[in-house]
């Protein structure tokens, strides 16, 4: 009976190692405003010209492809920066003070591969999660993992993986593999 307590704690300690907890803190940052990349669509808005104010795409080079000015940096910008950016290049010998507003009219996709019905390449919702982008690519085949997922996030001019539960908030561009499960 002496050697009960010590054989307890020699079985609690291999059994402590099986539990799991959810991580409180994801490698993926999901705070701060939206940063404008390739792929998004744009409308700006020139106030006292019709005519430049139009939707624009920025392009793999993290430009808009401005009337006038040429390419205009973008890449990295929130919508207010990318609006300073364009007036101060129409300021530049083309407008006198000019306002210009920008805000997002269309999302660069999201692409989910793995374990779902249809992987690919989708439109991206503000607000969207892991689980309505499992969803969107026609729910989990049978043999996917219903917990959890991997995201790929770009951050930084460098790729950040994270293993996140289905009710993580995605952003545009974003990379998101639903793993097979093990039995």
């Amino acid at each position: 009976m002496r050697f009960l307590p010590l054989l307890l704690i020699a079985l609690a300690a291999p059994l402590s190692a099986c539990a799991t907890t959810r991580p409180d803190v994801y490698l993926v940052e999901t705070k701060g405003p939206y940063q404008l990349d390739s792929g998004d669509v744009v409308r700006v808005s020139v106030y006292g010209d019709a005519e430049l104010s139009k939707s624009y795409r920025v392009d793999d080079n993290g430009a808009i492809a401005f009337p006038l000015v040429g390419p205009v940096p973008v890449r990295g910008a929130t919508t207010e920066q990318a609006s300073g950016r364009l007036a101060s290049a129409l300021a530049n010998g083309y407008m006198r003070n000019p306002d210009v507003a920008v805000e997002i009219e269309q999302y660069r996709p999201f692409f989910i591969q793995g374990e779902v019905t249809s992987s690919g390449q989708f439109t991206y919702l503000y607000g969207m999660t892991v689980r309505g982008a499992v969803s969107t690519a026609g729910g989990f085949s049978d043999t996917a993992d219903r917990e959890r997922a991997v995201v790929y996030r770009r951050q930084n001019n460098q790729m950040v993986k994270g293993v996140v539960d289905l009710d993580f908030p995605i952003a545009p561009g974003d990379t998101i593999v639903i793993e097979e499960r093990w039995f």
